[in-house]
């Protein structure tokens, strides 16, 4: 493929498809990938579900963009949707997760400055990821995505994830604080999850709770079913002020989503932020689509039978190799032993299992499969994943 015209901002894999369906992804020759990755968390629903199809040629040929000067009638089917299935109160559309990420991380300064904060600080934590806009690039820990742009650092505070005795040093330490991060499992930084599992959420919360902080949420990646539940958060009874949402969201469709509730509602008012494309009526009905096939199915409930399957399936035969697994629902993390060279499994995965999967945290295999996946599509990624890992070990 030639990319003569392109900015060479990724590193692209020497292959392309043309087409997919379900769990697969077909070359132009017709070879077919079984897809544990639906394009980094997005196709949940696994490629072009008939659902979503449908909702997008039928809005494509009906109306596609108004602006938000007018009233859209799907955007508020698709926030009362999302609003109702995130237990949040009210809902601002763009177009990716940064830019959720944003909308949520200048939420907080706003909500510092009607306090009086001079510079308030985010606390955040270490390994996150939260997008590449300057902002949610400086709230990010990954110094390949920082170095040359100048990031903002005074502005957050770091701390390591999955640590809560850090989060009270911190708030003892500094008086500056607004708001607090955190991913409830980091995906890019190796599908790291706390010790106390979601119920660290919980322990957030009260610190922010007694504090005064907004509790936000990144559920870029762990949103819409991933994990086996509409949103991550609830495995546990947390509950947060801000949240946001993309990926998933639109099963492909660029769209994303920052809810609020709590000590963040009414903070935003006209004029304080927008979006020209954001919240659509082509991506608002593709979010209501979406919705529709998650909450009228028994998909989330797949997620996390086959997550498990898939999980244990590894762990069985490659545990005692020093192999262990992490993760939730259809949010798999593989854990190899740091000394492994993992820079060209990948490859491998690809040109000899034609498996697509990703490597994360530098020896983490990140395996985020259709929620809907079946049982022998599963059982074919646990049989391609050993075939490419037991030679190594």
């Amino acid at each position: 493929m030639s990319a003569t015209y392109l900015m060479p901002t990724y590193n692209r894999q020497p292959i392309g498809f043309t087409r997919g369906a379900g769990s697969w992804l077909y070359t132009q020759n017709g070879t077919p990938y079984l897809d544990a990755l639906t394009g980094i968390a997005v196709c949940g629903l696994g490629h072009c579900h008939p659902d979503v199809t449908d909702a997008i040629q039928q809005q494509a040929a009906t109306l596609v963009h108004t602006s938000n000067l007018f009233g859209i009638d799907w955007q508020e089917r698709a926030g009362k949707a999302l609003c109702s299935a995130a237990q949040m109160d009210s809902v601002f559309f763009a177009n990716s997760g940064a830019e959720a990420n944003e909308a949520a991380l200048k939420m907080a300064r706003l909500y510092a400055y009607q306090q009086g904060f001079k510079r308030p600080k985010v606390l955040v934590m270490e390994q996150s990821f939260h997008g590449r806009t300057l902002l949610s690039l400086s709230a990010t820990a990954n110094p390949k995505a920082r170095e040359g742009f100048f990031t903002l650092d005074d502005d957050f505070i770091r701390v390591p994830f999955g640590d809560i005795e850090a989060v009270r040093q911190a708030a003892k330490d500094h008086s500056d604080i607004c708001a607090l991060f955190v991913e409830p499992i980091q995906g890019e930084g190796g599908l790291n999850t706390a010790a106390n599992g979601f119920a660290y959420l919980e322990q957030l919360q009260a610190e922010c709770d007694a504090h005064n902080w907004l509790f936000v949420l990144d559920e870029v990646q762990t949103g819409n079913g991933r994990t086996g539940k509409y949103f991550a958060y609830q495995h546990s009874n947390a509950r947060p002020d801000v949240l946001t949402t993309a990926k998933g969201l639109g099963n492909g469709f660029p769209v994303g989503a920052c809810m609020v509730r709590g000590r963040a509602n009414g903070l935003f008012g006209a004029g304080s932020h927008g979006s020209t494309y954001g919240g659509t009526p082509l991506a608002s009905r593709v979010i209501h689509s979406v919705y529709d096939v998650l909450t009228n199915s028994t998909i989330m409930d797949n997620a996390v039978s086959e997550g498990q399957f898939i999980r244990s399936s590894i762990t069985d035969v490659l545990e005692q190799h020093g192999v262990s697994t992490r993760g939730a629902g259809m949010m798999i993390g593989i854990v190899l032993p740091e000394t492994m060279d993992c820079s060209k499994l990948v490859d491998h995965a690809r040109d000899e299992q034609k498996l697509i999967i990703n490597i994360t945290g530098g020896h983490v295999i990140r395996l985020l499969p259709p929620l809907n996946m079946n049982r022998d599509e599963s059982e074919q990624v646990v049989e391609r994943l050993l075939n490419l890992l037991k030679p190594l070990l």
